[in-house]
């Protein structure tokens, strides 16, 4: 891989996984934070769309429909971030299964509480 000026050892083929680090910045297996808090503002953006769907046009979309949609949106964005996360930290020594277990179970017991108490 050839390098930018003034990374590498300058020689032919002289990147190092430091010097790929370097030249992104960040690396990504330190991004599970971000990708977590990513995760939440979609489940919440996820209930919040469609608690204004069966609010203020509840003859277009009744609250039944909203919650069956809710519950599907947010085991497509927990399967997703599961999958964000797994990738990203794939090859690296870190494990974060107990955030994404905290994080997905968070998230199924916050989609059955608003499923039971809210719309109905």
């Amino acid at each position: 891989m050839t390098l930018p000026k003034g990374f590498g050892s300058g020689g032919a083929d002289g990147s190092s996984s430091a010097d790929i680090e370097r030249m992104i910045g960040r690396r990504v297996e330190n991004m599970t934070g971000m990708i977590t808090a990513s995760f939440w503002a979609a489940i919440i953006a996820t209930a919040i769309g469609t608690w204004a769907g069966y609010t203020y046009y509840p003859w277009a979309y009744p609250t039944s429909s909203g919650h069956f949609a809710f519950i599907v949106l947010a085991i497509i964005e927990s399967i997703g971030y599961l999958f964000c996360v797994k990738v990203m930290e794939e090859g690296s020594n870190k494990n974060s299964n107990g955030i994404i277990g905290a994080s997905v179970g968070g998230a199924a017991v916050f989609v059955l509480f608003v499923s039971a108490f809210v719309g109905w």
